[in-house]
């Protein structure tokens, strides 16, 4: 369990006279599974945490036993109410010297069974920021906070591409989200939702004007959309083979785009579809050589056909 979800998971605790395990992990934006493991944890850590069973019942603790809340200041309290967020994601909002300042509170109020073991935030520690990622430039989040958290318009300058020059929006933000380490500004723009990513919003100001949000649309409920929509919409999607060897590397290439058929020999090759945004986006099939074999449609064997002479006359030795 990260520090951050600890403190939020008992402050629902202590803020409701009982609360369901669906309410919790529905709040905390985790599943059913890893509410239980961080209730049985709290158990082991001493904290007098009881469930009942019934229509009225529910995870309690019991009063007085918990955290002591008062020493945490109203910033203190909201920053560590943000689940989710690493230390490096927490300098990016300049937020992490709150949420040590924080931390070091709630420790002192609760050690809790020592056992001679060392801090779990000495033991535990969370990047969620993939493999290689390149210094990115664009606008840090620190610097939008403010005016996504005083509600207002903003006016934009975003490049959707290397190539093509920047444009000027206007956008209505409904808030920041961090996503595979990548930050992202969700807005509406014209009355239609998007995501924006900071690294290209090269300049922004102010209108002078509040926000104006479509009527019951939220930062969560935006953003599931969203994602929902960029994870299920696709022009392309190919048929193909896949060696059993390479089935590691395809599912970290292409992730929830690759779908498996099972079948009882493991050693066989796998059929598999994959999804693409794009025809051109079949290239990144190029790399597996012959260990994936397209079988259709049609245009994505034309397109490979084209493109795998094109990359070996490009590399031809001299």
């Amino acid at each position: 369990m990260t520090p951050d979800r600890f403190f939020s998971l008992m402050l629902l605790l202590q803020s409701r006279d009982a609360v369901t395990t669906t309410d919790l992990a529905a709040a905390l934006g985790v599943s059913l599974r890893t509410v239980t493991r961080d209730l049985n944890w709290l158990r082991e850590a001493g904290f007098p945490v009881a469930a009942q069973r019934g229509r009225s019942g529910g995870v309690t603790v019991l009063p007085g036993t918990g955290l002591d809340l008062s020493r945490l200041t109203p910033g203190e309290r909201q920053t560590l109410s943000v689940t989710g967020l690493d230390d490096k994601q927490r300098d990016d909002l300049n937020a992490s010297t709150e949420t040590r300042h924080a931390l070091a509170k709630l420790a002192t109020t609760h050690p809790g069974h020592s056992e001679d073991l060392i801090p779990l935030t000495e033991a535990v520690q969370v990047d969620s920021r993939p493999w290689l990622q390149s210094r990115l430039d664009g606008t840090p989040p620190a610097a939008l906070i403010g005016p996504v958290r005083r509600a207002r318009q903003l006016r934009i300058e975003y490049s959707s591409s290397h190539e093509s020059p920047p444009s000027t929006l206007v956008v209505d933000p409904y808030g920041l989200l961090a996503k595979a380490g990548i930050w992202y500004l969700v807005a509406d723009c014209d009355r239609a939702p998007r995501m924006f990513r900071l690294e290209r919003i090269t300049s922004w100001t102010e209108t002078g004007h509040r926000r104006r949000l479509r009527p019951r649309q939220t930062l969560h409920s935006v953003t599931a959309g969203l994602t929902a929509q960029w994870e299920h919409d696709h022009v392309v999607e190919v048929s193909a083979t896949i060696d059993a060897s390479q089935l590691e590397r395809a599912h970290r290439i292409f992730g929830p785009r690759l779908r498996l058929q099972k079948h009882a020999d493991e050693t066989a090759p796998y059929e598999a579809t994959i999804r693409f945004l794009h025809l051109e986006d079949v290239r990144a099939l190029l790399p597996f050589g012959r260990s994936i074999t397209v079988h259709g449609p049609v245009e994505a064997k034309a397109r490979l056909h084209d493109l795998a002479p094109e990359l070996a006359d490009h590399h031809r030795p001299s």
